[in-house]
């Protein structure tokens, strides 16, 4: 480790107590630094111990439940920080070394414009009076791209959409000039599109001012986009470091190897994705080297479900007496084959998860039809609909939400059926609920355990089950794995595909991820503003897309290192 480095870190330790005896190990004596004026993706799965080693560079671990190792030491521009005082620490965090965190709707203040936000750090940091402060918010918010500052500079967060906050915080960020930026997954929740106008500017805004930028996140594409060294974490632990160009080239580690083929690519699409386990045990290559899965429709496919011209229009208030009309869903049709799976995907607002919510009938449809066997499920009354609703079900994107807490596993698969009168009595019920967990690859004893008990996907693997106790035949899965690690969604990616050559599940698949809707859809369908702009075969509008929207979808996707 070289002392012409911005950032070293020494043997860090953290330990955080989960009560006065017993304490756990999150990152466990690594060492790493960030060179002058480059970038350093820090890239590992949730648990890693990536957000906890920025946090500590940051000092905003909880000082009453983390402890540091004695020997751990962060050394930032020649000073030792932490040998500085809690004040010294607080001028240089914000000035020289600034933060973007993951979710900027938590980290911004709802009651204050952004204008204001950005004011303060220039305030208190720089020394300016409110006038010149908002004068270089409106400068800063123009830097970052965001359309007409001197009206957004009045803006609360709420009135922005999740790519401009991302934008004000990134203003916010390197209002200051700092010397180190911390970018802790700045683009998890966001489109395509918007996260490549995100990473795009970063790299931008670090060339410019001169910056060293740590970037933490657990896409391994992305980091080829934007980085000059990567450090590959897991449980705490270092396993791999080194260029960019030797991480993808030539990955030691199994791990740094399974991060890079776990994840769907544009180019393949084996019978089933290879996951981190099959790399520790040393058949990654194989898994990854299996034969391809065809995926189309020739015309000649039975019809499960026929929506044409569905409508969905939201009515707010205007004055008095008016009422204004937002077109979320416009004239939609599609069919839907059995045993086959529909992508729809398009950018935050594009009407494809109110197409989804519309056909559960959790929206009620302005216009249209959804005939469903013939019959047009959206005309039915709740009476009658009750018996076809057990056999359209959705996995929502974020099983936190979707899970009663105060339920049991057990109580979860459970109640659907009583409620649909599947099986005799509870303890065919129980019967079949073991066999389910099984299914979806959890063990038995998970039946008597309680959602906050298990990891992201371990809940979404229950989400999973709990649709299958009604023994559904179209599936609607609304961005049902963008939240998940890579190597946990390549384990339900391919959970998905056993269920569907099973049971001969149809499957409506909502997401942004171009990639994963390429892997596991027969048929895309391209939303843009609330409508269908192309639809084709997967393998055809990849190769061969035709509208300009699919185009500028298709150039975002992040596609790692390039030649």
């Amino acid at each position: 480790m070289t002392h012409t480095a911005l950032l070293e870190i020494h043997d860090l330790s953290v330990r955080f107590r989960t009560d006065k005896k017993n304490s756990v190990e999150a990152v466990k004596g690594i060492s790493f630094s960030v060179p002058r004026n480059s970038t350093v993706a820090l890239v590992g799965e949730s648990g890693s111990g990536k957000s906890v080693s920025s946090l500590a560079v940051m000092g905003l671990l909880p000082p009453d439940s983390a402890l540091l190792g004695e020997h751990s030491r962060i050394v930032f521009d020649g000073r030792s920080l932490l040998e500085l005082t809690i004040e010294e620490r607080r001028k240089l965090c914000g000035k020289e070394i600034s933060m973007i965190f993951q979710e900027p709707m938590t980290s911004l203040n709802p009651v204050f414009t952004v204008g204001y936000q950005i004011g303060e750090v220039l305030q208190l940091h720089m020394g300016m009076d409110a006038k010149q402060a908002r004068e270089r918010a409106i400068e800063l918010l123009e830097e970052v791209g965001l359309p007409e500052p001197k009206v957004r500079v009045d803006a609360y967060p709420s009135q922005l959409s999740g790519g401009q906050q991302q934008r004000v915080m990134i203003a916010m960020a390197i209002a200051c000039e700092p010397k180190l930026l911390i970018a802790d997954e700045p683009t998890t929740a966001l489109d395509v599109t918007i996260q490549k106008q995100i990473i795009d500017l970063i790299g931008a805004l670090q060339k410019k001012h001169q910056m060293s930028v740590l970037f933490i996140t657990h896409d391994l594409a992305l980091v080829g986009e934007i980085a000059d060294h990567v450090v590959v974490m897991r449980n705490g632990d270092v396993k791999e470091a080194g260029t960019v160009r030797q991480i993808f080239d030539a990955p030691a580690d199994p791990y740094t190897k399974a991060l890079l083929l776990c994840r769907p690519t544009l180019d393949s699409r084996p019978m089933r994705l290879p996951v981190i386990d099959d790399f520790l045990s040393g058949k990654g290559l194989a898994a990854a080297a299996t034969t391809q899965r065809s995926r189309g429709l020739d015309g000649s496919e039975d019809i499960v479900l026929d929506v044409r011209n569905l409508g969905k229009s939201f009515f707010s208030r205007e004055g008095f007496f008016g009422k204004k009309e937002f077109k979320a869903v416009k004239d939609v049709s599609f069919k839907l084959a059995r045993g086959k799976t529909l992508g729809v995907v398009g950018e935050s607002g594009s009407g494809k998860t109110t197409v989804g919510l519309t056909l559960l009938r959790l929206h009620q449809a302005t216009t249209g039809q959804a005939l469903f066997e013939g019959k047009d499920i959206l005309a039915m009354s709740n009476q009658e609909f009750m018996a076809y609703k057990r056999r359209i079900q959705i996995i929502f994107q974020n099983p936190y939400a979707s899970l009663n807490p105060r339920f049991t596993v057990g109580q979860i698969l459970l109640e659907p059926m009583r409620i649909h009168s599947i099986g005799a009595n509870d303890a065919e019920r129980a019967e079949m609920a073991y066999q389910l967990l099984q299914k979806v690859g959890l063990p038995t004893s998970a039946y008597h355990r309680y959602p906050h008990e298990f990891s992201g996907g371990q809940r979404q693997r229950i989400a999973i089950a709990r649709c299958l106790t009604m023994k559904p035949e179209v599936l609607v899965c609304d961005e049902s794995v963008s939240a998940l690690d890579v190597s946990v969604q390549a384990q339900v990616l391919n959970l998905l595909q056993d269920l569907q050559e099973e049971f001969g599940l149809s499957y409506i698949f909502i997401s942004h991820d171009l990639a994963v809707v390429k892997y596991i859809a027969d048929q895309v369908m391209v939303m843009h503003n609330g409508a269908v702009v192309e639809m084709a075969n997967s393998d055809e509008l990849y190769r061969n897309p035709q509208h300009a929207y699919t185009k500028t979808l298709l150039s975002a996707i992040p596609r790692g290192l390039q030649d």
